[in-house]
């Protein structure tokens, strides 16, 4: 259930073209973007060959650095600032992102990440499991410079979230009978509680008081759920060229997704299918055809739009209209990347 992060390399892949955002939010966000790439390839290289060639290609593989960018939007303004702060915080969500997906892909022996062999493929679990902690580790030194504690705090809450998602998701293995308060809380605490947090720190770095910090963390769980559900979907109707994976990969793994749910209550014959059962890429890609067939997907991608749309609606009032257009711009591309 881990989200996959397309072959996409720019922020904007998800929040919208970038010369968009550019011209909502200030030129200091991609200003700020670029220096948190430079921060992380000097991270990666720091510590030794071995760790260094792992650390260095699971960065430089990339991604939407969407939370790095939430730190920047949340912080509002036109960079001024302190954007030393602002780039510590960004690059810190990005390391936990990054070490978290790794230790993932040991957990799941995955071959593939955004259609490039993983660190356990090419390394081994020690190698990969070394290379996770490492940027969990440097994630935290990097924050702590801030010498904030209550920043280093909501890092840390969020950190214990993923581990616990972990562990619930290992414990709803192959469980058709999980409710959907369990499922929502899964994609809270191994999606949501990130996005919240990178929220959160920019709001922090920004000043802001802290009502708008909560509620501006608040924003960032609720586009974090709606991203999780529908990546959940992509599981589902995604191609491979798309996703880096073929489809039905999370009931390959046993993990039981909102599509499988609604679907299972629409359609008798999946109802009455063992997950145990789809065992191989083609049942897999069977049973997603009957999930797409039963409405399953529609009906979860309205789940995700209402909460796109709450996100919106309760954002704090006092924030500018460049700060506001350039979050509710985000928050509409993370829907728009499913359309």
């Amino acid at each position: 259930m881990r989200e996959r992060e397309p072959d996409v390399t720019a922020p904007a892949a998800v929040a919208g073209p970038v010369t968009e955002i550019v011209r909502v939010a200030g030129a200091h966000v991609p200003q700020l973007l670029a220096r948190v790439e430079e921060r992380l390839a000097e991270l990666a290289t720091g510590h030794g060959p071995v760790l260094a060639e792992y650390a260095g290609a699971t960065i430089a593989a990339g991604g939407k650095r969407l939370r790095p960018l939430l730190v920047f939007l949340a912080a509002g303004g036109s960079g001024d600032h302190d954007s030393a702060g602002l780039v510590r915080a960004g690059v810190a969500v990005e390391l936990i992102h990054s070490a978290t997906l790794v230790h993932d892909d040991v957990l799941d022996a995955a071959p593939l990440r955004r259609g490039v062999p993983t660190v356990v493929a090419q390394g081994g679990r020690r190698a990969a499991t070394a290379t996770g902690d490492l940027l969990f580790a440097r994630a935290f030194a990097e924050l702590a410079a801030n010498d904030r504690a209550d920043e280093v705090r909501i890092l840390s809450d969020a950190s214990s979230a993923l581990a616990e998602g972990e562990l619930l998701q290992r414990a709803d293995a192959w469980d058709t009978t999980i409710s959907l308060p369990r499922y929502l809380l899964r994609c809270e605490l191994k999606t949501a509680r990130l996005f919240q947090a990178a929220c959160q720190l920019g709001a922090l770095e920004a000043g802001a008081d802290a009502g708008a910090v909560e509620m501006l963390g608040a924003f960032g769980r609720r586009i974090g759920l709606a991203f999780q559900i529908l990546d959940d979907v992509l599981d589902v109707s995604g191609p491979v060229a798309r996703t880096g994976k073929h489809r039905g990969t999370d009931l390959l793994d046993g993990t039981i997704t909102l599509p499988f749910i609604l679907a299972r209550q629409r359609d008798p014959r999946l109802a009455a299918i063992d997950p145990r059962a789809i065992s191989a890429p083609l049942d897999a890609e069977r049973v997603c055809d009957r999930i797409e067939a039963s409405g399953a997907l529609e009906a979860a991608r309205a789940q995700a739009l209402d909460m796109v749309t709450a996100a919106k609606g309760h954002l704090p009032a006092e924030l500018d209209d460049r700060q506001r257009a350039a979050l509710t711009l985000v928050a509409n591309g993370v829907v728009a990347r499913y359309a």
